[in-house]
């Protein structure tokens, strides 16, 4: 990948794409080398630095790229233009010529060639933009209709403006609830940490009575407002009141769904309690994991940056062709061609390997905690001492494991690609087949990840190889395939319910903020973008606390199968989970004399390591 933006910008690309180039080939700012068979290349464009877009709403969405003649032009227009006099007049006043080359000024209004060699009028206003040098609509309709072009299920055009007037006027509400999401995942981490004994109990309480009390709110203010419409009500109050029962349906099928979940999932309470109750111990103990997902994402955000800076140095490398318009396009030929490819699954892998590292600091932190005899003995900062075993030692295991995810996830990304391509053109057969393969890759995908994750919690307890580390952690999770269900599948399904509950309390609240705009602003795009905001931020925070737990689980396990709590032998784990063991098997005794499953289900690990 060094190589990659090495050679894109040996090869001129991030000049072309940084001060931008004109039609004919002639980059913006300097002085330019003549192209062969193309007219107007090779000038001398010291003074002229912006790039300006005869048309530039007129996008080609097939070809990914502007259908409009490129000139380079002294300055942007400030104002609106609406006829050729007009550009003839900022022609003459600002000394920045909008039509082509071989016009004159004095020509703009005489010349028959106008019509095709000057912008399309009225010509919006523009600005440059930073550090690119391209002039720009000011206008958002220029944008509107380009969305419009990218949604291609909108009939009615009216609709998408609507939805836009309604993100533009609800712009406030929308930063407040996002600010009021992550407060509220900023809290939920603080009960985690301090009353995590109730946690469960409460997080359950909380969400049966946020989801009666949402879905009763959500059909008042749809009764209330069928009752007070009027004969005359506007479309978008209808269109409201329309979402409003499709909203409290919804939440009515959820809360019945949530319900038989929990009614099933009521016995596996007690099991999540004492996991958490030490994942709360944790982050008492190491309070930088909770700042953990935030250097992630600046990572991310660097590496994404970096990523997307050399994909626009590549879509601009090559040398000069001619098109079939005269006009010159940049293209490579050769092997070289295909290095956005593999650009492409360097996105994948590092992305991946980030993540990764993440997973093995957060596992490195815990099993350091886990098996701690003295927590006064802990080293100063054991986030950065993971930190150091990880770059020092495991970046191999790191770097081994984010491969593999990569190997299944560019095959799954391929045939989904396929099947966009081909969607309405392939018979039913072919159509089953690819989805059925594309759900088994997401699903082995998942079940690597998985296993991923609990092969670097091995590596940071033995320092072994990932292959080593991940055949470690395989067996011991068959060896404990019902607790991996019943606590893991739990903890999860409670942490879920955590995002749950900020997703909806951050939704109710904008629907209460929103349902006073209701004559003249459409809620659905404005709710969803502060619902998925709300998710992605609690989804951040109890990510973190989610694998503290898987990480827990397999310590836990590990120490139960080597140690039974003998002289010689102690446990490591907290006295939380020494009470569940004693009452695990307390609970395989009496189901012993009464031949219970639910006994056979809670056989403590210590006997299996001492009939070994």
């Amino acid at each position: 990948m060094g190589f990659i933006c090495g050679f894109s910008i040996a090869t001129g690309a991030a000049a072309r794409l940084l001060s931008g180039y004109d039609s004919y080939g002639n980059i913006c700012g300097q002085k330019n080398v003549k192209v062969e068979g193309i007219v107007n290349s090779g000038l001398d464009l010291t003074q002229k630095k912006y790039v300006f877009f005869l048309d530039p709403c007129n996008i080609d969405l097939v070809h990914q790229k502007i259908k409009s003649l490129a000139l380079c032009v002294s300055a942007c227009p400030r104002k609106e233009l609406k006829t050729l006099a007009d550009v003839q007049k900022f022609a003459e006043t600002n000394g920045s010529t909008l039509c082509s080359y071989e016009l004159q000024p004095s020509e703009y209004t005489t010349d028959p060639r106008a019509a095709k060699l000057c912008p399309k009028y009225p010509v919006p206003e523009s600005a440059p933009i930073p550090f690119f040098h391209r002039c720009a609509p000011v206008n958002i309709s220029c944008y509107a209709k380009f969305a419009e072009a990218l949604i291609t299920f909108v009939s009615d055009s009216s609709v998408l403006h609507r939805l836009i007037s309604g993100v533009m006027t609800s712009k406030e509400i929308i930063m407040g609830l996002c600010l009021l999401s992550l407060v509220l995942s900023m809290i939920l981490m603080v009960i985690i940490r301090y009353i995590s004994r109730v946690l469960v109990w409460i997080l359950t309480i909380i969400v049966i009575l946020g989801s009666l009390g949402g879905t009763g709110v959500l059909w008042w203010l749809y009764a209330k407002q069928r009752i007070s419409a009027s004969d005359v009500e506007t479309q978008i109050a209808k269109e409201n009141l329309q979402a409003l029962l499709i909203y409290a349906i919804s939440a009515t099928v959820f809360t019945v769904i949530l319900f038989l979940i929990m009614l099933i999932m009521r016995k596996r309470v007690a099991l999540t309690i004492a996991l958490f109750h030490v994942a709360g111990k944790v982050f008492i103990h190491l309070p930088l994991l909770v700042f953990q997902p935030f250097w992630t994402f600046f990572v991310l955000i660097l590496f994404w940056t970096y990523w997307i800076t050399v994909l626009l140095f590549l879509g601009t490398t090559g040398n000069p062709v001619p098109n079939e318009e005269g006009f010159v396009e940049f293209r490579m030929v050769g092997p070289l061609k295909y290095m956005w490819w593999y650009h492409v699954v360097g996105l994948i892998w590092i992305s991946e390997f980030i993540l990764a590292c993440q997973q093995m600091t957060v596992a490195g932190a815990v099993v350091t905690y886990y098996f701690t005899r003295e927590k006064r003995n802990l080293p100063f900062t054991p986030i950065l001492a993971s930190v150091n075993r990880l770059v020092c030692y495991h970046l191999g295991t790191v770097a081994k494991g984010s491969f593999i995810i990569t190997l299944v996830k560019i095959p799954r990304m391929i045939l989904m690609y396929i099947h966009t391509q081909l969607k309405g053109k392939e018979n039913a057969c072919a159509r089953c087949m690819l989805k059925a393969c594309i759900c088994c890759l997401w699903c082995l995908e998942k079940c690597l990840t998985y296993l991923n994750q609990n092969a670097y919690t091995a590596t940071a307890i033995n320092s072994t190889n990932f292959c080593t580390s991940a055949k470690d952690a395989f067996v011991i999770l068959v060896e404990n395939a019902l607790r991996v269900a019943a606590i893991n599948t739990v903890g999860d399904f409670m942490l879920f319910l955590g995002k749950v509950l900020i997703v909806c309390s951050t939704g109710l609240a904008g629907i209460m903020l929103l349902n006073y705009q209701r004559d003249y602003t459409v809620w659905v795009l404005p709710l969803i973008i502060v619902c998925l905001f709300a998710f992605l931020v609690a989804h951040c925070f109890l990510s973190i606390y989610e694998m503290v737990v898987d990480v827990l689980f397999l310590c836990f396990a590990i120490d139960t199968k080597y140690n039974d709590g003998s002289p010689g032998r102690e446990f490591y784990m907290d006295k939380v989970l020494m009470e569940f063991v004693e009452n695990s098997r307390k609970s395989m005794k009496e189901a012993g004399r009464g031949g219970g499953a639910e006994g056979r289900e809670l056989k403590p690990m210590a006997s299996g390591a001492s009939s070994s």
